[in-house]
Parts: structure tokens; sequence; C-alpha cells
């Protein structure tokens, strides 16, 4: 800690604490003796940052967040676990994340850049990569894994174990029940793939050749005439030159057997030309 760290005469620093450079902790925080805050980070007020949990540089945490809480969980044994925070994230209020469980990974990781709007949840021994968005209310359940530069619709819930991959959007209001593959538009009670995140590749700076032809793997690889099986060995044959089309099949294949969001039964990927420059 140096001169230009700034506690509030209320707040309560434990021994131990680590205080980062240019700091800020505002009026009635906690801040427990195994944290560490980055620097130039802003606690607002009313903020309790609890266990072994380490949040990053340049990140505004808003009133009311509990960060580091023990996991909501029975099988959790009291075991020393923690929650990383990356750098510039923006934690709005009654944001809670919680720290890993002793049983399993026993870590939560929250990555660089991220906007996490009021009342998000993050449980135990979830992983969330770089620049995601949750927008107020998105609750993932317990083990969840999501890529980076994520959109996440407010109101959505994620059940536990669910993964979404690389530039995924997950609409307002929707239950996702399956992983939903990198490059996915999903939503609906319960979530189907409605077609390909075209606004976020476009903002990737994708180019529109290359969405046009991940637009067509898709509808190769969710073809309900043959099984998935087959459908992914004809995308790897056909779309051998696509990365794109490639990381989705490696994000399909990569922990074995999965339940994954489909497109609905009806209509399936929307074919509509949703892509014009």
């Amino acid at each position: 800690m140096t001169a230009d760290t700034l506690i509030h005469p209320l707040a309560v620093v434990e021994p131990g604490a680590s205080i980062g450079a240019g700091a800020r902790i505002g009026p009635f925080c906690h801040v427990g003796a195994d944290a560490v805050v980055g620097d130039r980070t802003t606690l607002m007020s009313h903020v309790v940052v609890s266990g072994a949990t380490t949040i990053g540089s340049d990140c505004t945490v808003h009133p009311q967040a509990v960060l580091g809480g023990a996991p909501q969980s029975t099988s959790h044994k009291g075991g020393r676990t923690t929650l990383t925070i990356g750098d510039r994230c923006v934690i709005r209020e009654f944001v809670t994340m919680n720290r890993g469980t002793d049983n399993s990974r026993g870590a939560t990781t929250v990555g660089n850049d991220g906007l996490f709007m009021a009342y998000v949840h993050i449980a135990h021994d979830c992983s969330i990569g770089d620049n995601a968005t949750f927008a107020n209310g998105v609750t993932l359940g317990g083990h969840c894994d999501i890529g980076n530069s994520v959109g996440i619709g407010g109101l959505t819930a994620l059940h536990q174990f669910v993964r979404v991959g690389d530039k995924a959007f997950v609409a307002g209001g929707s239950m996702v029940l399956g992983d939903v593959v990198p490059y996915g538009l999903a939503s609906g009670d319960r979530a189907e793939l409605r077609g390909m995140n075209v606004v976020g590749m476009r903002r990737a700076g994708v180019p529109r050749s290359d969405r046009l032809r991940l637009r067509m793997a898709y509808k190769t690889l969710f073809d309900r005439s043959r099984t998935m099986a087959e459908n992914i060995e004809l995308v790897r044959a056909e779309f051998a030159d696509s990365p794109y089309a490639m990381q989705v099949i490696d994000f399909m294949v990569a922990r074995g057997r999965r339940s994954f969001t489909l497109p609905p039964l009806k209509g399936g990927i929307d074919d509509s030309d949703d892509d014009q420059e």
C-alpha cells in the first residue's frame, strides 16, 4: 500500500489484506485478511471481499457487491478455495461471485474487461473468459465455462456445467440447459439455437466471406437428416479451410458426449439473409 492509496476510515480492511497502489476503498467496505485488491481498483462502498479473493487492477466495484463468498454447495467442506477476477472489470450493484469448491476445481475465475451488471450471480467453480458482458440478473450455476467476448442478456439462467463458446450471445430471459457453440445465437425457454451471432462477429472484424462460410457449416452441422457424429465429420471434410468452423467442431468434441443447445425442430438455423453489409 502506498501514499496514493485511500482507505475510508469507515472501511474495514483486515490485517493481511493486500491493497494495491492507487486503490480506493470506500466507506463500509469489508476486505478480508486473505484478499488482494489490485492497483487503482475502486471499491465504492458497502462492498464485501472475503476469502482468498484476488481482484485485478483498474476494476470498479459498485455498492453491495459480495465477492469471494463461500460456495453454495453442500459438498464443500470448508477448504481453502479461490476467486480470481481479472483487470479492468466493472462489477455493478449486488453482484455475487462465489469461490470454488474443495472437491472440484477449487477456483472460480473471471477474465479481463468484463461488465457484470446488477444482480449477476456467478456460482462456484465457474470460468469466465475476457470481455464478458452479463446484463442484469444473469445467473450461472456451478461449473459453467464461458468463452471470450460472450454476451448474455438479462434474467437469463445457465444450468450447472453448461459451456458457452467464444463470441456467442444468449438472449435475455433464456433458460440454457445445453452447451452453446461458438458464434451461436441462443434464446428461449428452454433455449434453442436461432442462428449465428452476426452482430458480434462483425464487431470482432470477422470478414463477411468467413461469416457466410460459417453459416454454411452450421447448416451442415445441424442437419437432422444425419447423426451429429456424421455431421461433424462432414464439416471437418468440407470446411477444413474455415478456422471458425473448425473452432466450433473443436468445441463440440472437446469434452466427449455433451448436451447441446440445438435449433428448433421446425425451421432449423435461420436461413434469412441477415448478413448484409
